[in-house]
């Protein structure tokens, strides 16, 4: 055997030395430490070792052009390591065959009856799997989480995630790794098919070195095109007619295997689109010398996570320090194996048996919180995940100079295969003077944070669920109760036909003798008077317990309407004229044609489908059509202060299209059985048949009356 290389070693690059012998109750814990020392003594010596026929390259240390090993100790060391993956992999077989066992256990006991005399035997030999393989992991240590400075240190991997990073103009997504005394910036390299994948780093900053800019200080984010909402919104909604093909795919007899990767894989590019395109919030981080970096996140709890866990790390004694590029080498190498987020957050990566989260609508009531040192300004946001990333869905409003706000503020939030909701606290910030240059970043401060799985077994009872989220020694309490889309479609006619809400809207007309109700009226006055420049006006939810009240008032006929108009919350309102078309006991465009819509919006001739789309105008009862054309006016006048209002044509057209255009209860149960439906075909060509009225120059209604004449009325 030749003895290891004499030449002079730098001893900040020596070999770690071999761990003690490890207990005989954990060999798989000492096989394992095994390896990881071969790998990295290869690794400072500059060969990857991947595979038994790669070409051993002695490293150099690039002053002297003298190897500090040789050939013969990178074959020892190669030899060893093979010799600790055979070893390995014959202690592995036992764990992996029991693992093996225990999915199909899982399996039986799906299918089994619990009245069936197997199930407690099944039960039993479940429990004696899980717990053996239980006693196994406590054993062994599952990855690696630190790599081993030049000078002996270990140095741990803290986090890791993908992020969208903006550079040269454009945006890249990249994978930011976060040790114990830097930030690395990495690129996951394309790589062919069975080639190991590996990182290029594209920098890193030392702790020593790192600054977050305060917000008068910050640069304003490099300039950059938008994504329009309406692209967003359209890239859901093909999202979900794959993912409902998919699952039409896999539930017929002749589905292909084929043909199902096909879409996979398209859904895997859209999706991947979405993530780079959807972020819009700013997180700056800048170098003491000068260099600034500028990311793009799409929900302020990550980026508090990121902030805090940089943060900690600097409260530490941190040394300035710069790698050289072979250290860099060996760093960025192993970020593979440090890493502990594998795969984009998207839904394709998703196992098919994975549940698919909720869809459809969850009710929070957000009450109290306790715990605050001193009195301030608090509010609280509410973000839930749809479509592999955070968005952020309500607020409360501030509750002002307290150590303990009671809101009791209950909100309607949409889901879109959503599993977990997220409860923020902040301190709202008044002083102007720290305004950020970047108008989409909140610069008040976070007190807390905290999530919660959202268990469906949990949640879609039928009954609130109480709960309460720890953050920092802040408790929120808070309860939530969800329910399906087809139960919000369903339209119960009211009891009462003195009142407005759940009364044919040609009742309410010929009682008030209006052309419009007095409740569509003033709602629209109020939005244009105060709430027509509110950012997200009708895509922010309004408080539920104000639009009770309004709702309330309004059914009452009260005379102090007025008043409560001019007191309540902007959002309140246009949220209350919303729920007004949404109990309609029929949709203001009419169940009778609504398949005629559905086959109008769909034709390619332009001509014809401008005589089709007119011709089912004229085709609506009179106060269907006036209230209709009163409201696209509305949207019109609310959609020209975009630029304010951040409120497009068409994120108008993707709040009320399906409110406005929905199947009756007979034709929607066919699509009930697929969850992902919610951007199914049908709330696409809603969206569209909106989105071509708004789109469409002024339509009077005189002018739709006298074409009748022209034409027949019947559909």
């Amino acid at each position: 055997m030749p003895a290891l290389s004499t030449l002079s070693t730098p001893p900040s690059l020596a070999p770690p030395p071999f761990p003690s012998r490890p207990s005989l109750l954990s060999p798989l814990h000492g096989v394992r430490a095994c390896i990881c020392v071969c790998e990295d003594a290869c690794m400072l010596a500059g060969c990857f070792v991947l595979e038994p026929t790669d070409r051993l390259v002695p490293a150099s240390d690039g002053k002297s052009g003298e190897s500090w090993l040789y050939a013969g100790d990178m074959e020892i060391l190669l030899i060893l390591r093979l010799c600790c993956n055979c070893t390995y992999a014959l202690l592995y077989k036992p764990i992996d065959r029991v693992t093996r066992s225990t999915l199909v256990l899982h399996d039986l006991l799906k299918h089994t009856p619990t009245d069936h005399p197997d199930y407690p035997l099944l039960q039993d030999a479940l429990r004696i799997s899980q717990n053996f393989l239980s006693s196994i992991n406590e054993d062994i240590d599952p990855r690696r989480t630190a790599v081993t400075t030049p000078k002996g240190e270990p140095r741990q991997l803290v986090k890791d995630g993908f992020l969208v990073e903006l550079s040269e103009n454009s945006r890249k997504l990249r994978h930011l790794f976060l040790f114990t005394d830097l930030l690395l910036c990495a690129k996951l390299k394309k790589t062919t098919v069975g080639k190991h994948q590996q990182y290029d780093c594209k920098w890193y900053i030392p702790l020593a070195d790192l600054v977050f800019p305060s917000p008068e200080e910050s640069e304003p984010i490099p300039q950059l095109h938008a994504t329009p909402d309406h692209e967003i919104e359209e890239m859901k909604a093909k999202i979900s007619v794959l993912k409902s093909e998919i699952q039409k795919e896999r539930k017929s007899n002749k589905g292909s295997s084929r043909t199902i990767e096909r879409l996979k894989k398209k859904m895997f590019e859209y999706e991947s689109w979405l993530l780079l395109y959807s972020p819009t919030i700013p997180f700056r981080i800048h170098n003491k010398n000068g260099k600034s970096y500028f990311f793009l996140l799409s929900s302020d709890y990550e980026r508090s996570e990121w902030r805090e866990a940089i943060q900690k790390l600097q409260k530490k004694d941190l040394q300035a320090l710069a790698l050289s590029p072979f250290e860099l080498q060996v760093l960025t190498a192993s970020c593979f194996k440090l890493r502990t987020v594998h795969n984009v957050p998207i839904i394709s990566h998703k196992d098919d048996d994975e549940s698919p989260g909720l869809y459809g609508f969850l009710h929070v009531i957000v009450k109290s919180a306790k715990g605050f040192s001193h009195s301030s300004n608090l509010y609280c946001t509410l973000e839930v995940d749809s479509f592999g990333y955070f968005v952020s869905k309500a607020k409360t409003r501030v509750f002002r100079d307290t150590t303990e706000p009671e809101w009791n503020e209950e909100f309607e939030i949409e889901l879109e295969g959503s599993q977990c909701l997220r409860i923020l606290c902040y301190e709202k910030c008044y002083d102007k003077s720290k305004l950020n240059k970047d108008n989409n970043e909140i610069v008040d401060k976070i007190m807390g944070k905290g999530q919660i799985q959202l268990d469906p077994q949990v949640v879609q009872s039928k009954n609130w669920h109480d709960d309460v989220i720890e953050m920092n020694g802040i408790k929120v309490e808070f309860s939530m109760k969800f329910s399906s889309r087809d139960m919000s479609l369903k339209r119960t006619p009211s009891k009462k036909q003195t009142g407005v809400f759940g009364v044919k809207i040609s009742v309410v007309t010929k009682r008030e003798r209006s052309k419009v109700p007095y409740i569509v009226r003033q709602c629209i006055e109020e939005v244009e008077k105060r709430g027509i420049e509110e950012v997200g006006i009708y895509r922010i939810s309004g408080v539920a317990t104000d639009i009770q009240a309004l709702k309330a008032s309004f059914d009452a006929n009260s005379k102090d309407i007025l008043m409560m108009l001019s007191d309540m919350d902007i959002n309140a309102i246009a949220g209350t004229l919303k729920l007004y078309f949404r109990e309609l006991p029929e949709p203001l465009l009419t169940d009778r044609l609504y398949l005629a819509f559905m086959e109008g919006i769909a034709l390619s001739d332009p001509a014809a489908k401008e005589n089709c789309m007119m011709h089912l105008l004229r085709s609506l009862p009179d106060p269907n059509l006036m209230t209709f054309l009163f409201l696209l006016q509305h949207l019109k006048r609310v959609a020209e202060k975009e630029p304010i209002n951040k409120m497009s044509l068409h994120n108008l057209a993707t709040v009320f299209g399906p409110t406005l255009l929905r199947p009756s209860e007979v034709e929607s149960k066919g699509h009930m059985n697929l969850a992902s439906d919610i951007w199914s075909h049908d709330v696409m060509a809603q969206v569209q048949v909106l989105l071509y009225y708004l789109q469409h120059p002024p339509i009077s209604f005189s002018e739709l009356k006298r074409s009748t004449l022209y034409y027949s009325t019947d559909v």
